[in-house]
């Protein structure tokens, strides 16, 4: 699959001044419920009114959709309101279905994603068709994973697609629910400037105090769109209450969200920012010689340790300078996730060539 222009010709044809919303309930509860909410968002931004049908639930015993019937709901709601609809599909059967209902939007999620067999098996169904489909990335932060779940949909002769960025699982516990990992996602940019790429706060965040916060950061980094979680009652929602918003809500996160332009051709511009790059090309030069000077002292002690027949990690120190380093890293406003990430990958690299040394 190749980067081409006409990947976002589905994104421009909406004729949208605005980056494109998906808006709508976790799940489909009642015909009233996704009516309501329809209503509610149909004279605003959203584009897209989202309502799940089937729900995937991380351990059985759990609201797992409303099913079939929900469709026709949707049916309802896209003929009262004029917005268009769309839900996830995770099997053969879930596609059939949502075809047959006329469905607009589909997308693959995150635990399908990570299913080659299901992702082509949705291929194989959808073959052809002219919805959108859209593909999450997969629960774990594997970057061909996703890609892989794009190019099988494409192979299948499916024209407009999209991905969206709905974060990754960790086991870690972090103010997210779902950790973004923002570098997938730029390098996913990087690779397919012109593949829609659209946030899903409500799953990176699982908390709708920071859905804003999130959508704008991903806004700054020109994504091309939304899908927040919009509910009519969220405290008493059937599934993920905590992440969703009301109308009223989302319409204000809307308004406050502030786009930015790609990029800005003025000489005044165009002379600081060479000025800054040039100075972060040195910094980033800079880095590498130490961490490179940092190797080969890691290198002398790997040697230390095996003339001594010491095993090569040693948790009290390793712990020792990881809360160090998180003390020193706040002072310079770094964030203690950041830290943690920067010098798991240090330590990692020491250890690679420690055990380079040890087996010599």
């Amino acid at each position: 699959m190749e980067n081409k222009k006409e990947m976002r010709k589905w994104l421009e044809d909406f004729n949208l001044n605005h980056p494109l919303v998906i808006a709508g309930p976790c799940s489909a509860e009642t015909e009233d419920q996704v009516l309501k909410i329809a209503h509610e968002l149909k004279d605003s931004k959203v584009s897209v009114f989202r309502a799940g049908i089937w729900k995937p639930r991380t351990r059985p015993g759990g609201f797992e959709g409303i099913g079939e019937i929900g469709l026709k709901w949707l049916q309802k709601a896209k003929a009262e309101t004029g917005l268009l609809m769309g839900t996830e599909v995770a099997t053969a059967a879930h596609c059939k279905l949502a075809l047959e209902y006329d469905i607009d939007v589909l997308w693959v999620g995150a635990r399908t994603t990570a299913n080659p067999f299901a992702v082509q098996e949705i291929a194989d169904t959808l073959k052809g068709t002219d919805k959108i489909v859209l593909v999450k990335n997969p629960v774990n932060p594997d970057l061909a994973l996703w890609l892989g779940g794009v190019e099988r949909l494409h192979m299948a002769g499916i024209e407009k697609l999209g991905v969206i960025h709905r974060g990754f699982s960790t086991y870690e516990k972090t103010k997210y629910r779902n950790i973004p990992e923002w570098q997938i996602a730029i390098e996913l940019q990087n690779k397919f400037p012109d593949l829609p790429l659209i946030i899903d706060p409500s799953h990176i965040t699982g908390d709708r105090k920071m859905i804003f916060e999130v959508t704008q950061e991903a806004l700054d980094l020109n994504y091309d769109g939304m899908i927040i979680e919009t509910h009519i009652d969220p405290d008493n929602a059937w599934s993920d209450a905590a992440q969703q918003v009301t109308p009223d809500t989302l319409k204000q996160i809307i308004k406050d969200l502030t786009i930015r332009k790609t990029d800005d051709t003025t000489d005044e511009y165009s002379q600081k920012m060479t000025k800054l790059r040039a100075n972060i090309d040195v910094l980033d030069a800079n880095l590498l010689e130490l961490l490179g000077k940092r190797m080969k002292v890691a290198d002398e002690i790997g040697q230390v340790k095996k003339d001594a027949n010491v095993a090569i990690l040693q948790n009290n120190r390793w712990n020792e300078i990881l809360g160090k380093m998180i003390l020193e890293g706040e002072k310079k406003g770094l964030t203690e996730e950041f830290v943690l990430r920067m010098f798991k990958a240090i330590h990692q690299e020491s250890i690679g060539h420690q055990e380079k040394i040890f087996n010599a």
